[in-house]
């Protein structure tokens, strides 16, 4: 019989629990045994859902209180010095490492934060060095058996494999020049063993190994690592099922599936065409294939006629007992449940399957393959093949006017009128000083915020009066800056729930749910918008706040937009029609909205594309078709303006050394990009390509509560020119200042401000 499978679930609640009761906790208001009752909850939760939609391997060891990576480093002792002595709790050095500490005498930042993979989702790069002393401070995942198993509930524990861990991870600053984090495998497998080998004696029969960096370019290189550490991991551990996710495995499924493991899992949905290289790659083994048939980062629906051939395909090879029918990957990167939408139509519903659907999926789809004669099961196949043929007559649909347009794009719409150093010339107009100072457009989201946007969505308020409740937000966002003397202004967006779920619910071609969360980083969980449709813009979307806010100040205000690429890589995409398509036509109806805003007399434009570097592919290979469709589709939005109108554009929290040449590329007027929290790493990418436009690389990070001294700015603007132009360097914060506190905003930007105003007196 074919088993099924769900690869990890969301952490965050239905109801988004463990963000209320960890920010509870960081605020104060409640203790660590509340964080780990509702912790518990939640996860017997979990675990009590998936088995009632009869999962046969449901994952435990996913679970966390901000990180998975994180959990690791804690677990294996691999803590950087600078959280060592100070006093905290293991909870509170946990959450430190998170997030930074300025509290009680203690002022330590956080660690660095990347992107995982090509998802949204963050985690925090491990620090390591020769000097680290692995040992197991705890095993989690043998918490989280042992805490299953009580329940009378048996699952598979998941645990982040060696060669992963060691790949993601950093150099210290301690570090040698020539110290590479994979060579500490021989130190750190001991800790594995005894891990796996206490999962063993606790009654575990599979372990889920982790190790999706052989997806990566990145993974050839660690044949001699896998050939060594995993024939020593399995001589002690439960089985091992071997997860690779998120893309393909090409050659390097030749060496895996001579490992000695008992199973390996591939991901079909990003990668189908591998199944039959995997199949003949393991048929001399004993090794079981893992099917990742129902995608972990998609919302829509499986389609289970076609998942169900590619199970037929490897039982035809293999036979039922070494196939597994499950998710692609984790399913993190989707909401909790369908059931919590009130407001979708029953058409849009049925449309859609969230984690616990995707679990049911795995389930049917395994009885299917499996021959079950249940009539359960035969009614859920046929409603599936029901529903897939519904949205297969709606997806045929379009606007034409729409494809008229992008069918008639030019390449001269994806160019400036003139050249940077002419625009440079005319944007004098801007009046800006020298080193200019700005932030990149959110301030908190207050409390009142919410309760007004909330009381708006009941009907508690009307639309006049919300309107003057926002007035009155910009206007004390405007004149805060003119008080601690910021150069060019934001209008703070308090009119905005979300940088995309904003764009969407004025576009058409998008749908939106009501509790539909997804953890982007610790308890920071956002609502992806769902594109359904071609997207066009219906009216102008921003100009009529940014106009009032211009209308407060003398001093120059910028326009905030969200860029195409980071809408569509931050919403859930179409699947029936490519990604480039769906770009295409978010960047006309962009390119609509900042031609609107110039013409409205604003002079500074902002296109974010935070999500550039994410929607990279894995594999090179791949590469240069994004990019070219990627880049295209930022100018396309941004270069139908004159020379005086100056574009912006921001980028985060990702590797950008390989792809450095394309940001260039934009020709955007001014980016402002992430260096901070990486310990100014970003330099060395500078000193290699250099930077022709103006450029402000961060100087503090805003996804800590810690606020930086003048002189700690100052430190980063010197590091900074030593190889950027001082004409050209913007002084800005690593990026938007939404999820701060007022009194945390307003110290940190005038340290800014200070320091700007030491290096105008300092560099002449």
């Amino acid at each position: 019989m074919v088993a099924s499978s769900v690869l990890g679930f969301p952490r965050i609640g239905p109801n988004r629990e463990i963000k209320k009761v960890v920010e509870a906790y960081w605020a104060g208001k409640t203790n660590a045994e509340e964080v780990t009752k509702v912790a518990a909850e939640v996860k017997k939760l979990n675990w009590t859902e998936l088995q009632q939609r009869g999962v046969t391997y449901i994952p435990s060891g996913d679970f966390s209180l901000y990180d998975h990576v994180l959990d690791h480093s804690a677990a294996f002792n691999a803590i950087p010095k600078r959280y060592h002595g100070l006093g905290l709790s293991p909870l509170d050095t946990y959450f430190a490492m998170a997030r930074g500490r300025q509290a009680d005498g203690v002022d330590v930042p956080a660690g660095e934060m990347k992107k995982w993979f090509d998802s949204n989702y963050h985690f925090l790069v491990p620090e390591l060095d020769d000097a680290v002393e692995f040992k197991l401070n705890f095993n989690k995942p043998l918490e989280e058996f042992n805490e299953a198993k009580a329940l009378g509930i048996t699952t598979r524990p998941v645990v982040l494999g060696p060669i992963t861990y060691l790949a993601l991870s950093k150099a210290t600053k301690e570090a040698k020049a020539d110290f590479e984090p994979i060579s500490l495998l021989p130190k750190i497998l001991p800790v594995y063993k005894q891990l796996l080998s206490e999962l063993k004696a606790a009654g575990a029969e599979w372990v889920q190994i982790d190790e999706p960096i052989l997806v990566t370019d990145k993974g050839a290189n660690f044949e001699s690592q896998y050939g060594s550490a995993y024939p020593e991991l399995v001589a002690v551990a439960p089985k091992l099922l071997l997860t690779t996710f998120y893309g393909r495995l090409e050659s390097n499924v030749n060496f895996i599936a001579k490992l000695p493991i008992a199973g390996l899992h591939i991901d079909l949905d990003r990668a189908p065409e591998q199944l039959e290289k995997a199949i003949n790659a393991v048929s001399s083994t004993p090794i079981v294939l893992s099917l990742g048939v129902v995608s972990g980062r998609s919302v829509w629906k499986t389609d289970f006629s076609a998942a169900i051939k590619l199970a037929e395909k490897a039982i035809s090879a293999l036979g039922e007992d070494r196939v597994i029918v499950a998710t692609a990957s984790t399913v993190l990167h989707i909401p909790v449940t369908l059931a919590s939408e009130k407001k979708l139509t029953e058409e849009q519903k049925d449309w859609f399957s969230f984690a616990l659907e995707k679990a049911s999926e795995v389930a049917t789809i395994a009885a299917v393959v499996s021959g079950s004669q249940d009539a359960a099961v035969a009614a859920a196949l046929e409603a599936n093949r029901t529903s897939i043929a519904k949205r297969r007559d709606f997806e045929k649909n379009s606007d034409d006017s729409v494809r008229k347009r992008v069918a008639s794009i030019t390449p001269d719409q994806y160019e400036r009128k003139s050249p940077f150093a002419v625009r440079l010339e005319a944007q004098k107009v801007l009046n800006l000083p020298k080193f200019p100072t700005t932030t990149i457009g959110s301030f908190p989201q207050t409390k009142e915020i919410r309760q007004a946007r909330a009381k708006l969505g009941k009907g508690e308020i009307s639309e006049e009066e919300y309107e003057e409740f926002i007035k009155k937000e910009i206007e004390s966002a405007v004149r805060f800056q003119e008080k601690i003397g910021l150069d060019l202004l934001v209008h703070g967006e308090p009119e905005r729930n979300d940088m995309v779920q904003y764009f969407g619910e004025r576009l058409s071609g998008f749908v939106f749910t009501q509790n539909a969360w997804v953890q982007s980083y610790g308890s920071r969980y956002v609502r992806p918008p769902i594109i359904v449709s071609d997207v066009s813009r219906k009216e102008p979307m921003t100009v009529r706040w940014s106009q009032y806010a211009q209308s407060l100040t003398s001093k120059p205000m910028k326009g905030m937009l969200t860029g195409p690429v980071t809408i569509l890589n931050w919403s859930f995409p179409r699947v029936d029609i490519s990604r480039e398509l769906q770009a295409q036509q978010l960047a006309l109806a962009l390119r609509d909205e900042v031609c609107d805003l110039e013409a409205a007399g604003i002079k500074a434009i902002q296109v974010d594309e935070p999500a550039l570097r994410e929607g990279l592919p894995l594999r090179r290979a791949d590469w240069d078709s994004y990019l070219n469709w990627a880049g295209n589709t930022f100018k396309l939005s941004t270069a139908g303006v004159g020379d005086h109108t100056q574009t912006h554009s921001h980028f985060c929290y990702s590797d950008f050394d390989d792809i450095f040449p394309q940001i260039q590329r934009l020709d955007a007027d001014v980016i402002s990009i992430e260096a901070s929290k990486s310990d100014m790493k970003l330099i060395n990418t500078f000193k290699h390509y250099g930077y022709s436009n103006n450029i402000g690389p961060g100087v503090y990070d805003v996804h800590s509560p810690r606020v930086p001294g003048d002189v700690e700015i100052q430190e980063r603007i010197k590091a900074m020119l030593a190889y950027l132009d001082q004409s050209l360097l913007y002084v800005n914060p690593d990026c938007g200042l939404k999820t701060r506190g007022w009194k945390e905003t307003e110290a940190s930007l005038v340290s800014l401000v200070q320091a700007a105003r030491w290096a105008r007196e300092n560099y002449v």
